[in-house]
């Protein structure tokens, strides 16, 4: 049932509600709306409404100043195991957050973050004619021209408040005609160059809307486009456990206003992407057990046509037909069970002879070390070690919602690498889906060892393709701090013996600003990698030198031989807030392998794919 005020309020979105309320999946949902237009919902503070139907599974949803329609998708968008939760904005409407919890097949309770793509749109506004303050840019060597061009009485008006483009302060400008409501205002920067130019704007401004006037040559679609994503990254926060008055605060409306442009819905697109990165890689572990990646891959596949998911758990790993035994290894002391996903989408069923692009993420949503047990310094940021599985998510509904013309396959090993009796240990020999056995040398490079069953796994064909080799195969993980060691927190190391990818990579870093740098598969240092008892050593004992280079070689005994496959060895995090980039989660490499896989694949439009999709 829904009260008076809200049916006149959402009218056309109530039937989600009735179709949400007569749906078997969710039987009981409990709406409130904290709210006080009279006109509404007649100054009432609580709205409530109950839907029941035959299955026993609360759902609860906590809604601020929301939209029904948002809500009832996200849950009809999944199944009874999967929760979704996030926030939508509604053309004239207020930012909504809801939550929503609910007990997964195994009793645990799982959470997952929903519709990013309209959270990130909430900070920039595709329109040609919406009300605005226009921000004039300049810097210190273009100020002097640009105030050439200005009216003398707007020059008088700069010398008069002595404005200095030094000092990166904002000026308000007079307007040019006395009946004019038009709000212009003068804003100095460091440089107009590279794809944070305008990231720390929306930080010194007050609330308002906003469109940018970077001055001549600069106006074209794919500047703005690249600004407007800078503006929609700075204006990230990780809002989950902060109170009201904290989210009131980071959430007070500062809207870039763009043209629209397919370039521009591109960079919404990756912006949708970025936040979702983040948001996993942010959430504590307790949060974000291997279940709760299922969920969240569970939803990102609901969203698109052609995906689908499937998962194996637990002591399956160990079944004939889903055998993934390093990955139970690895997991199977923790209280959540290991798990594997294979998400799979083609943009059309006619669409089997594309060539297929495999993705392999590391999941370990928190490494304690095993029985090498971390130090406390050591395990501080480790929820942060399912960064790859995180980056190839986000990847993927990229490639999804701009209908990349592949086949795509992403497998993402989660789990979580814990002590307790049935910790594995160093010295066991594992047992590996490829057939090869693996000494374990220390149960703190668990990563390792889940990717190799994992890529053993993206050789071998995929649906519409069966025995169809990959185009090629990429695979991220937070594996080493040896490569951190090398090249900071801020570069990931990029590892191929593929010359036309590793230029391909290069190109695209270097035209997104998102760096990478190639370290090599130095084939020497193979030796490193042998057993006196297995196939193969999972580390070098007491850890060597080169670790970076001998955790790839390792990788590369189990990726297919057939096709190119890239490793990326990354931080997945801001160690310091920057203009853009908040200290936290980060999706490093995203951009560029977006642009390779572009460069590469040809085709894709933007986003502005078939329907579904965030």
């Amino acid at each position: 049932s829904v009260c008076a005020g809200m049916e006149r309020l959402f009218k056309a979105e109530c039937s989600w509600l009735s179709a949400l309320a007569a749906d078997p999946r969710a039987i009981q949902i409990t709406a409130s709306v904290p709210w006080h237009d009279p006109d509404h919902f007649h100054n009432s503070k609580d709205c409530k409404v109950i839907g029941q139907a035959e299955t026993k599974l609360p759902v609860v949803l906590d809604m601020r100043s929301t939209s029904l329609c948002s809500i009832a998708r996200s849950v009809l968008l999944t199944r009874p195991s999967v929760v979704c939760t996030g926030s939508r904005r509604m053309p004239g409407r207020q930012t909504c957050w809801v939550h929503a919890t609910a007990a997964s097949p195994s009793g645990q309770e799982v959470y997952s973050n929903f519709d990013q793509r309209l959270r990130a749109e909430e900070h920039v506004l595709t329109s040609s004619t919406a009300s605005h303050t226009a921000l004039h840019l300049v810097t210190e060597g273009t100020y002097e021209h640009w105030l050439r061009e200005q009216p003398e009485s707007r020059r008088a008006w700069l010398r008069g408040i002595g404005f200095d483009p030094k000092d990166r302060k904002m000026a308000h400008l007079p307007s040019l005609t006395p009946d004019s409501d038009r709000h212009e205002a003068l804003v100095a920067i460091e440089s107009m160059e590279g794809p944070w130019a305008v990231a720390g704007l929306p930080s010194t401004l007050p609330p308002g809307s906003y469109a940018l006037r970077p001055g001549p040559g600069r106006q074209a679609p794919d500047w703005q486009a690249t600004a407007s994503l800078a503006w929609a990254l700075e204006r990230y926060s990780f809002l989950r456990y902060k109170d009201e008055a904290a989210r009131k605060a980071a959430t007070a409306p500062r809207r870039l206003v763009v043209p629209p442009s397919p370039a521009q819905e591109e960079a919404g697109l990756l912006a949708a992407a970025i936040y979702l990165v983040r948001d996993l890689i942010n959430t504590p572990a307790e949060d974000l057990t291997p279940a709760h990646l299922a969920a969240e891959a569970e939803a990102l596949a609901a969203e698109h046509p052609g995906a689908s998911l499937s998962v194996v758990s637990g002591d399956a790993l160990l079944h004939a037909d889903s055998f993934f035994p390093m990955v139970h290894a690895v997991g199977r002391a923790a209280a959540c069970p290991p798990h594997l996903l294979d998400l799979r989408w083609q943009p059309a069923p006619q669409s089997a002879s594309l060539p297929l692009l495999v993705l392999v993420g590391k999941g370990v949503t928190f490494d304690s070390g095993g029985l090498n047990i971390k130090p406390a310094a050591g395990m501080r940021l480790m929820k942060k070690d399912m960064g790859g599985a995180a980056l190839v998510l986000g990847l993927a509904h990229v490639i999804m919602q701009a209908q990349l013309p592949v086949r795509l396959r992403v497998l993402v090993p989660a789990v979580e690498n814990a002590v307790g009796p049935a910790s594995f240990r160093p010295g066991d020999v594992l047992r590996s889906r490829a057939g090869r056995s693996v000494e374990v040398g220390n149960t703190d490079a668990e990563g390792r060892l889940i990717l190799a069953d994992a890529l053993a796994a993206a050789g071998e064909g995929a649906a519409g393709g069966a025995g169809a080799a990959p185009d090629l195969v990429l695979d991220a993980a937070t594996l080493t701090g040896a490569a951190r060691v090398a090249l900071g927190a801020e570069l990931p190391a990029l590892f191929t013996d593929d010359e036309a990818a590793a230029a391909g990579l290069a190109a695209a870093a270097a035209a997104t600003g998102d760096p990478l740098w190639r370290l090599p598969l130095h084939a020497p240092y193979a030796h490193a990698l042998r057993s006196p008892v297995a196939d193969l050593l999972s580390c070098p004992e007491g850890g060597g030198l080169g670790g970076a280079i001998t955790a790839a070689l390792f990788l590369k005994e189990f990726a297919p031989a057939e096709s190119p496959w890239v490793h990326l060895d990354t931080m997945g995090w801001n160690l310091k807030p920057r203009p853009g980039r908040p200290e936290g989660g980060e999706a490093l490499a995203l951009r560029a392998i977006w642009a390779f896989l572009k460069a590469r694949y040809g085709g894709a439009d933007g986003g502005r794919g078939a329907e579904g999709g965030r």
